[in-house]
């Protein structure tokens, strides 16, 4: 990826260190995460400013066909945007909405949401390939879930609704999302989610593609120690929504010597 970012980009002369909180391969989408985040910080050495959707757009495209990695659109468009939003699809773009809700839902909504490393990593994108074959003949599933986008969205946007309905709706949708492919889950899986189900969660999902990574659970807070006991072989990952996107941290573009660049161009 830093090669073909540095290509796509007419970058050189620069040494790339990286390194993360949280393990690769797990569905947090910490390959696009870096992706996009790589993307930033050469526009922003080069003294150019990218829109969000631009830097969406790229990341997208140095993922997918420069790469060649299977998989999705909205890692590349959450981090880029930050913050709570509906991504609405269509064939060659995409929509950014953000969700309109309080401050204290919010907040609620975040503090009800555990998460748990399950110890087990994978590809994803080679679990996306398999979704992508499955999905042709799963119709009807792809359309379920669709329609839990608008009922998910009314759900977070109403001030006085029941929050826990958002956790009912995760349970939902992991069901149909488990039954598109066996890839998605496994029998150790099943065993944690139907654990902390019984234990207080209204639902949950793992995160990504499946097969391994993080589990996240609603779970509503008087029922937060007893999912975390029967839990406590996972490691649990506390978290904070966030609103910016990615970041550059520190900027001085005058320090990149672009001299070089002008004699590869002239080369």
């Amino acid at each position: 990826m830093v090669r073909n970012a540095m290509k796509m980009l007419n970058m050189a002369e620069l040494s790339i260190g990286y390194d993360a909180d949280l393990p690769a391969r797990s569905g947090l989408g910490s390959s696009s995460s870096f992706a996009v985040g790589l993307l930033n910080a050469f526009h922003a050495l080069k003294g150019h400013y990218i829109s969000k959707e631009q830097l969406a757009g790229e990341a997208i495209y140095l993922e997918r066909e420069l790469c060649a990695e299977s998989g999705g659109w909205q890692d590349q468009i959450a981090v880029a945007f930050g913050g709570l939003n509906r991504i609405n699809f269509r064939p060659g773009e995409f929509e950014v909405r953000p969700i309109i809700i309080t401050n204290q839902r919010k907040e609620q909504l975040n503090n009800n949401l555990l998460m748990f490393f399950t110890g087990f990593s994978r590809l994803s994108s080679e679990i996306a390939r398999e979704q992508v074959k499955a999905t042709r003949d799963k119709t009807r599933e792809l359309l379920e879930m669709l329609a839990l986008v608008d009922e998910g969205e009314n759900i977070l946007s109403k001030r006085h609704g029941n929050l826990d309905d958002f956790g009912r709706l995760l349970d939902t949708s992991w069901k149909i999302k488990r039954g598109i492919t066996n890839k998605v889950s496994t029998n150790t899986l099943d065993l944690i989610y139907d654990k902390a189900i019984k234990h207080g969660a209204l639902g949950g999902k793992l995160l990504g593609a499946g097969g391994g990574g993080f589990f996240i659970f609603y779970v509503p807070e008087e029922r937060h120690l007893e999912v975390k006991e029967t839990l406590k072989d996972l490691l649990f990952v506390p978290f904070r929504f966030e609103n910016a996107g990615t970041e550059v941290m520190y900027y001085q573009p005058e320090d990149y010597d672009k001299s070089f660049l002008k004699k590869e161009v002239a080369k």
